[in-house]
């Protein structure tokens, strides 16, 4: 069993494209648990906040509740759940969820080769990771999660870490952070930039120009977490979700509303429409709704 293709094609919620990595963390989470206490079950109370938590930092801007996944995953084949009464999941409602106890588990097959092969999570968590999350957030899930270290991402032809996407975007940009217009560098090399995807590469976004911006380490951050947005106009957007609680706060990112994205230098073509519009959709918190 090639176990992490096997957890790539687990069923995803769908509608008109819209993320939804509410498997892939609660499996993140579940690996994490595996690796620390084996399959011992995750009872849903005692997992719902971190859960929760995961979501509201990492999942689609819309909130779910951590019972969806808790309870869907079960029709994978690859988690199992139970209660006081038995076999079986409640519903995806966190109150009966809690009511009955419910646990949660990998399935025996799943567990029996992570026994036998120790990297195994980590290579699945990779795995996950890459599909679903930009590389930016890749620190923030296992942190949160508590994996042990996850292997690097793959650098093959066209990966996520291909250095021409690198070069070409911060070379496009002279350099600059196309935000803040950040620029440094240390013993003649430069420190602290970025090359952005803007639709991110887990989810069909290319390797071109049109679709990478040069961002200082801290603005990537802020725009792959949705703090950060762009306009149809191409100006930066804050979220109305954003509380800048210092002075340095207001500084490094409400001042950038309404500002003009650096535009690339002449020969390189701008960021395309139909890559900020999936961002706008996919990534930036706008108001709930």
């Amino acid at each position: 069993m090639d176990w992490p293709e096997r957890l790539r094609s687990v069923r995803r919620w769908t509608r008109a494209g819209e993320r939804a990595p509410h498997k892939p963390l609660l499996l993140l989470y579940a690996l994490a648990h595996h690796q620390r206490h084996g399959n011992v079950p995750i009872v849903y109370s005692e997992a719902e906040e971190r859960l929760a938590r995961l979501l509201r930092e990492f999942g689609p801007r819309q909130r779910t509740s951590p019972g969806y996944p808790f309870h869907h995953l079960a029709s994978d084949g690859v988690w199992r759940v139970t209660t006081v009464d038995g076999e079986g999941s409640p519903g995806s409602g966190v109150t009966v969820l809690r009511e009955k106890r419910a646990m949660g588990s990998l399935s025996a097959d799943l567990d029996a080769a992570l026994c036998a092969d120790p990297g195994l999570a980590a290579r699945i968590a990779r795995v996950l990771l890459d599909d679903n999350f930009a590389p930016s957030l890749h620190a923030g899930i296992i942190a949160l999660t508590g994996l042990r270290a996850a292997p690097e991402p793959l650098s093959e032809e066209g990966g996520v870490r291909d250095p021409r996407f690198r070069e070409t975007v911060l070379e496009a940009y002279a350099h600059r952070c196309a935000f803040c217009g950040y620029e440094g560098r240390l013993d003649g090399v430069l420190v602290g930039l970025e090359a952005a995807h803007i639709r991110w590469w887990s989810h069909g976004g290319p390797n071109e120009p049109d679709n990478g911006l040069c961002l200082c380490s801290t603005h990537h951050l802020l725009f792959d977490r949705g703090v950060l947005g762009l306009t149809g106009e191409l100006t930066v957007a804050v979220s109305s979700r954003f509380e800048a609680r210092s002075g340095a706060a207001e500084a490094f990112v409400l001042s950038l509303a309404g500002r003009d994205l650096l535009r690339p230098a002449h020969g390189y073509p701008h960021a395309a429409p139909d890559h900020v519009g999936w961002h706008t959709d996919q990534v930036f918190r706008a108001p709930a709704v």
